[in-house]
């Protein structure tokens, strides 16, 4: 069953050409985006180290310049002019100044902003929070920072104690100017990536093209070659794999078009001789036909010992008239000189007469509506008819049914009945469905120990080659009793091929 996605847009999605650009862009997009995001990390942070650094050390030195004018018992009006002094430096950051001395009193070098209440209190307790005094911890204080987003705005925040028994500062620096920066950077990445997609898309089409291009020269190549064009032949450039490819099929074209010159050439010998031979061999046998009608006439006034042999002898004669005959008709099929001679004649009569005159009528049951009418070559037709019904009653056995209709080749019966069906069919136990295949091909017989048989194992191929010339066919087939052959034919024949009657006309 054919996939509903083997054609239209989903077989252009599986082509090789979408499949490189999709390879390339995927390879493209993967390398942009690591880039670029790796790119971002490092530059963000980069940025914002470098922000919170010069702001916490310029923070640590402005507190520590300021800090020496702080009285002892510094009253909330002297915290909050430590804030602003503090917050002056010229670094845009703001300063909040608590003291637990007093607890109702925070300063802030903007008020309206910034309080304790925004200090983090995972924060304040690691700044209030004294260290071990070691060799390599000289201090029990630290600057400590955090970056916290305010109300949706990007902060880092810094706090230390002004002096271990006095208030403690903390600072707001604001990472505004550093975030539109990082946005600015995140979509100058984000449009290299894209047009990196796009360079990649466009490298991965150009590539295709120079790629697929002799592939598909080789495609037709291939596709000429198995339609008989046996001087198909590539033009090789360079020295990579795809030239390579065209030099192995310029080889295997070369080698497949001299076999088949030699086997063209020893077919042809076979067909002269088989036509020679024929053709000789008739001459002999209508003297030896003629003979033997007259030793079959005598057969009952000869010597009884004598008259089985002179049968034998009868038999045999004819069996091998008809095996030259048949074998001039084959001969014939294969050189193509078979010709119709056309007649409209009415198919109800041809089967009867075809019947009669082989003296069938008492096992033969004829179905056939007269008035169905072809144009047909009868003495041909008579050959197909005779095979078959003889084919049937020889293996089958009687009753033979023969049946005839009219059908339409066209949709919804449009055209009209132009097509006429014969139906053979017999009793007998039917055809082995490992024979089916093969029940058309020359000299094939059914049992291979039975070489030598009354047939030639010619009259199915002949009938099938006599169906073809007609435009027809026949096809065989196990119905519910015995086999079934079903003739389909034209009610008119195919005009002949344009050489053909060019051939004619020069005759």
């Amino acid at each position: 069953m054919t996939s509903r996605f083997s054609s239209g847009p989903w077989r252009r999605l599986r082509s090789l050409r979408v499949r490189l650009i999709a390879v390339f862009a995927a390879v493209a997009l993967t390398t942009a985006v690591s880039a670029s995001g790796i790119a971002y990390w490092l530059n963000r942070d980069a940025v914002l180290k470098r922000a919170q650094d010069t702001a916490l050390n310029d923070f640590r030195v402005s507190l520590s310049r300021n800090v020496s004018e702080l009285p002892l018992n510094a009253t909330c009006d002297d915290l909050v002019k430590l804030a602003t002094s503090v917050a002056s430096s010229g670094l845009n950051y703001e300063v909040v100044v608590s003291d637990p001395a007093r607890p109702d009193c925070t300063a802030s070098s903007n008020p309206a902003g910034f309080t304790l209440a925004n200090v983090p209190a995972k924060l304040q307790d690691t700044v209030a929070k004294p260290r071990e005094v070691t060799e390599s911890n000289p201090y029990p204080y630290h600057l400590y920072w955090q970056r916290q987003n305010l109300e949706g705005r990007p902060f880092v925040i810094g706090g230390t104690k002004v002096v271990p028994t006095g208030p403690t500062a903390y600072m707001f620096k604001s990472l505004e100017n550093e975030r539109a920066d990082l946005n600015t950077l995140g979509w100058s990445l984000a449009i290299a990536t894209l047009l990196a997609l796009i360079g990649s898309a466009l490298l991965a089409q150009a590539a295709s093209a120079t790629v697929l291009r002799p592939v598909k020269r080789l495609g037709d190549a291939a596709r000429r070659l198995g339609e008989g064009h046996l001087d198909t032949r590539l033009e090789v450039e360079g020295s990579d794999e795809l030239a390579d490819l065209a030099r192995t099929f310029n080889r295997t074209a070369e080698s497949l078009h001299e076999q088949v010159e030699e086997l063209s050439a020893r077919e042809a010998q076979s067909r002269r001789f088989v036509a020679d031979m024929s053709h000789e061999l008739r001459t002999p046998l209508t003297a030896m036909t003629a003979v033997t009608d007259i030793l079959e006439d005598e057969a009952e006034s000869l010597d009884p010992m004598i008259e089985p042999a002179v049968r034998l002898v009868v038999s045999e004669t004819r069996r091998l008239s008809d095996l030259v005959e048949n074998l001039m008709e084959v001969t014939r099929f294969d050189a193509g000189t078979a010709k119709l001679v056309a007649d409209e004649v009415d198919i109800a009569d041809l089967i009867m007469s075809c019947i009669d005159g082989r003296a069938w009528y008492d096992a033969v049951e004829v179905d056939a509506p007269r008035g169905i009418r072809a144009v047909v070559d009868p003495r041909r037709l008579d050959v197909v008819f005779a095979n078959l019904i003889g084919n049937a009653l020889k293996h089958g056995g009687s009753p033979v049914r023969v049946k005839v209709r009219e059908e339409s080749r066209g949709e919804g019966g449009e055209q009209g009945g132009d097509v006429v069906v014969v139906e053979v069919s017999d009793s007998g136990p039917g055809i082995p469905e490992d024979v089916l295949p093969h029940v058309f091909d020359r000299f094939y017989k059914a049992d291979k120990g039975r070489a030598r048989s009354e047939g030639s194992g010619l009259g199915l191929s002949i009938a099938m080659a006599n169906a073809q010339i007609h435009g027809g066919t026949i096809t065989a087939a196990n119905g519910e009793v015995g086999a079934v052959f079903t003739l389909t034919l034209p009610l008119t024949p195919p005009p002949p091929p344009a050489d053909a009657v060019t051939e004619e006309g020069a005759q």
